[in-house]
């Protein structure tokens, strides 16, 4: 048995509205759209034009400074629109689908006879540049590196996550060509975290990558905590990372010769009323998925992506580039709770023990009903040791907060800002008594960071 990791700190939320395991259908609407803010650390140059014809495949963004970085159309079809905002910052580009998907042809490759120069040509060519991302600063890899090391996750402990059997179900092959592409990219290793109960062949026997095996609650599955606990990255060091569901659209590539970017998605959360699995394609218009499985007479807050890290979409929104997950929950505008927290609280989640609900969780797994409201107005951040009972990395939360909002660059650096990423603190976000939105202070900080860092 290969290395066992143990973590301790964290917390997973139980919430209503898991996915059975049922597939539902095959949504293939009319509309999909690639939306630039998806895209963490380039510039987004516009490729295409109004009324375009194109393929899956077809470059639709590269970044400005490193034109090898494309983000390709994942149907084909007609360019409807190219939306822009204030100060003409793109917004979108909408894609209306043909019925049958046509595919530019990049050619099956046979993987030894290929030179790392070939490789990333292909790579970059076929779009899957972008599913590769670098720590630190968490964003999209520089494909003219060679990273220390590639870290791969094969699980997701976020709540309400798909299951990791059921997305990689049938893919076996796609994804140990994928992994055989990233061995041939780094000058290391590649190392591929499970779940210590994974029972996924395509994991457990995976070649060419270390597995290692982690327990543990949330955040366990996030690829930082991950890098933590295996092989931190100190300054100077990069290191590249990968989500196991994203792995499948590389050997894809590389056995077929086509962009192909059909996923399984997880239809889920306590308004759902028929919760499961609906195979579709990423920026795929969601607005027929919610019809007729949602909750009615309350206002609704629709996720692409989990609870904790996803992004607010409205109804008729489209799914994210990076996400296999949809979440739907309770605005919760409209409550109004008798005696507020001095109610007993028998069906509320409590992480600090003020309601009755841990006793009762205590005895049996209950699942709970969590609106969307912030319950509490910002307010000082209170120095109360509260993150590390949900932060299981070696570093000390509220410093690093405190230096990033400082933007002192010696504390942020001492306090080990090169390993994080805002997803890591998401837990910290949920149980902070100060109300402060700690993601976008950590997303802001690397940001600045990268940009005095790099000129």
């Amino acid at each position: 048995m290969g290395k066992i990791v143990k973590i301790k700190r964290g917390l997973d939320i139980n919430l209503k509205g898991k996915a059975s395991n049922r597939i539902l259908g095959n949504l293939r609407p009319d509309s999909y759209s690639i939306i630039p803010d998806d895209f963490i650390g380039i510039t987004p140059k516009v490729a295409v034009k109004v009324d375009d014809k194109i393929k899956a495949g077809t470059v639709i963004l590269h970044d400005k400074n490193h034109p090898e970085i494309k983000i390709v159309a994942p149907v084909s079809g007609k360019i409807t629109a190219i939306n822009r905002g204030e100060k003409r910052k793109l917004l979108s580009i909408d894609i209306l689908a043909d019925t049958e998907i046509q595919y530019i042809d990049f050619g099956k490759s046979d993987i030894p006879k290929l030179s790392i120069a070939e490789i990333k040509e292909k790579l970059s060519a076929g779009g899957m540049l972008p599913f590769i991302k670098q720590r630190p600063y968490d964003i999209i890899a520089n494909p003219q590196d060679t990273p220390r090391d590639i870290f791969v996750t094969g699980f997701n402990t976020a709540p309400l996550a798909p299951e990791t059997e059921i997305v990689l179900k049938g893919q076996k092959q796609d994804f140990q060509t994928g992994l055989d592409i990233l061995s041939e990219l780094t000058s290391g290793k590649v190392y591929l975290s499970i779940k210590s109960d994974c029972d996924v062949s395509c994991l457990k026997e995976a070649k060419n990558a270390e597995v290692i095996t982690f327990e543990g609650p949330h955040p366990a599955g996030n690829i930082g905590i991950q890098i933590n606990h295996i092989k931190p990255v100190n300054k100077g060091e990069i290191v590249w990372t990968v989500n196991y569901a994203d792995i499948p659209f590389i050997g894809r590539l590389f056995n077929k010769g086509i962009a192909d970017f059909t996923r399984l998605v997880a239809l889920t959360g306590s308004e759902i009323t028929e919760t499961g699995y609906y195979q579709t394609i990423i920026g795929a218009n969601l607005s027929s998925i919610f019809q007729g499985k949602t909750t009615t007479g309350k206002e609704l807050r629709y996720i692409s992506g989990n609870v904790l890290t996803g992004k607010r979409i409205p109804e008729n929104g489209y799914l994210g580039f990076y996400d296999n997950q949809i979440t739907v929950i309770p605005e919760g505008k409209e409550t109004n709770e008798f005696l507020g927290w001095i109610a007993p609280g028998f069906n509320k989640f409590s992480v600090s023990h003020t309601y009755f609900a841990w006793l009762l969780n205590a005895f049996r797994r209950k699942e709970y009903t969590i609106d969307a409201r912030i319950k509490g107005g910002k307010r000082a951040m209170i120095m109360s040791n509260e993150y590390d009972k949900v932060f299981p990395m070696d570093i000390y939360p509220e410093y690093l907060l405190k230096a990033i909002i400082a933007f002192n660059i010696d504390k942020m650096e001492s306090l080990g800002i090169y390993e994080v990423a805002p997803e890591d603190f998401a837990l910290c976000e949920f149980v902070d008594t100060s109300k402060i939105e700690i993601q976008s202070i950590v997303r802001k900080g690397v940001d600045l960071l990268y940009k005095e860092m790099n000129g």
